[in-house]
């Protein structure tokens, strides 16, 4: 059943849609209506900006550990409605309901991490070089928080930025996808119900042009302090541009090319199992998903044909079924996937499936469970022979499309792994502790698996990338807390009389020309 949804600002639900609706159908069944969004415009976003500063200093008042306990409150709600939070996630954007059941797992796991930090938002007492002199450091909210995040994961990267910002006395307004209103809509109703007060959470739906001039307005009027960003690695430089301007600094986690490197004395097997759920995992629609297996000359041959097998035979399709990866996200990322199959090159072979391209009656996949015709459904595709002048080896294809490399040496090995630019995850497969730390040394990536997948995030451990995957901003554990707070350093000198530092500091008198004498 099909609902309407539209933006969220200060407790009430906007009616207008100044920037149009747009209808968004289940991608497995297209038949299917999931929802209609009433898309907001710049002033919009303005206006929900306004109303989270008006919120924001109030909040910042409320203790820590009571804001804390809004946190553990939200927890309990999503815990609560998981299930159903996951099927609407399923319906709307295609991902395999066991993953979606993960994906809600995380914000429960945020939720759980936080709300201690609620209780540990630590400064420190510093001693001070004077007498009569004590120096204090302070964490402070930064203020108002605007939040750009993806749809591909609609509920657990929102809360990787909501639920710190909100714990730290930041207000939020958080633009979702377009394309995910419905996802983001439960969400969002589970904060509503969480303790925060009118104004401190805001969601506004609206497309990315409204949204990039709605934020450039905001910052010109002093309204936003933050931006928090999940998305392409084009829209991230644009974005960082605009903050920068405004002396901001954003958080920024952007696209990947993840490599995975095969060792000659890697388990085979458990590098094959690891290649499949990298690279084909929620269609690979994913920043973390695997970019290209990068394998020794000698293991090549037999490495392929077992990931070729693994491939061809995994199951496919309906995401409410047991199945490796349901359908593309939506018609735009669908016609994207199938413009990168055109890079495929002379000198490359392909395996995986029984066909390339949308997944038909008249292009099948064997084994596939559903109807094909019903959604966007498209075939897995390995290209063998990739090599570093290739377009499929130089950018990020947000789509189930692996790339396989050889190597002879450690630094083959190496170069490949790091020239395209990306940062953000990488995957080796050794048996040899040497070859675990010569690769955590060398790689450029911000995040390291060993015997494990590129992908997977933990809440207690600091995510996000480096070079084209981001500008080094973290989420995710206590480092994400300097996103949303902002030191402070403060002095208190009682003694009575004005001391200057580096200039009244008290002499220790030594004897330097002091020898000892040999017995």
């Amino acid at each position: 059943m099909a609902g309407s949804v539209s933006s969220l600002i200060a407790g009430r639900a906007r009616e207008d849609a100044p920037g149009g609706t747009q209808d968004v159908p289940n991608p497995a069944r297209l038949d299917e209506l999931v929802a209609t969004v009433g898309l907001a415009d710049a002033t919009t976003f303005v206006e929900a900006c306004a109303a989270a500063r008006n919120a924001q200093r109030g909040w910042a008042r409320v203790p820590a550990p009571v804001r804390g306990r809004a946190i553990q409150q939200l927890g309990r709600l999503v815990e609560d409605n998981a299930e159903t939070l996951a099927r609407i996630m399923t319906r709307e954007i295609g991902k395999p309901i066991a993953e979606a059941r993960g994906s809600v797992q995380e914000v429960v796991d945020t939720c759980n991490f936080f709300v201690s930090e609620g209780r540990r938002l630590y400064g420190m007492t510093v001693p001070s070089e004077l007498p009569d002199k004590q120096l204090f450091t302070f964490r402070n909210p930064v203020g108002v928080a605007a939040i750009v995040t993806a749809g591909n994961f609609p509920v657990a990267v929102p809360s990787w930025y909501l639920v710190p910002a909100l714990l730290c006395g930041n207000a939020a307004v958080w633009k979702p996808a377009e394309y995910a209103p419905a996802t983001s809509e439960a969400l969002a109703q589970l904060f509503l119900h969480a303790g925060f007060p009118d104004g401190v959470f805001n969601m506004v739906l609206a497309d990315g042009a409204s949204t990039f001039e709605g934020l450039s307005q905001a910052l010109d009027a002093g309204l936003v302090d933050k931006v928090g960003f999940t998305g392409s690695s084009e829209v991230g430089r644009r974005l960082g541009e605009l903050c920068g301007r405004h002396l901001q600094t954003p958080c920024l986690e952007l696209g990947g090319k993840n490599p995975l490197v095969v060792m000659p004395d890697a388990d085979l097997e458990l590098a094959v199992e690891g290649a499949l759920f990298s690279g084909f995992g929620t269609a690979g629609q994913r920043c973390t998903s695997l970019g290209t297996v990068i394998v020794h000359e000698r293991l090549h041959d037999d490495f392929l044909a077992r990931y070729a097998e693994v491939v061809e035979t995994a199951p496919i399709g309906d995401p409410f079924d047991d199945v490796l990866y349901g359908p593309m996200i939506s018609s735009r990322f669908c016609e994207r996937f199938l413009g990168w199959l055109d890079w495929v090159q002379p000198h490359h072979t392909l395996h995986g499936s029984t066909g390339t391209g949308r997944i038909t009656r008249e292009n099948p996949r064997e084994g596939f469970v559903g109807d094909p015709e019903a959604g966007l459904f498209v075939h897995p595709t390995i290209v063998d022979g990739v090599t570093m002048d290739d377009d499929l080896y130089k950018q990020e294809t947000f789509g189930p499309i692996v790339g396989v490399a050889s190597f002879g040496d450690f630094d083959e090995a190496m170069a490949l792994a790091n020239g395209h630019g990306y940062g953000l995850s990488a995957s080796i497969y050794t048996t040899d502790p040497l070859n675990v730390f010569r690769f955590r040394e060398r790689i450029s990536a911000g995040m390291v698996s060993v015997n494990n997948s590129t992908t997977g995030a933990e809440a207690h451990l600091p995510f996000g990338g480096n070079g084209r995957s981001g500008n080094g901003a973290r989420q995710s554990g206590v480092w994400v807390l300097d996103q949303f707070t902002r030191w402070q350093a403060m002095n208190w000198d009682y003694s009575g009389k004005l001391q200057k530092a580096q200039m009244d500091v008290a002499d220790v008198s030594a004897d330097p020309s002091f020898r000892l004498t040999e017995p």
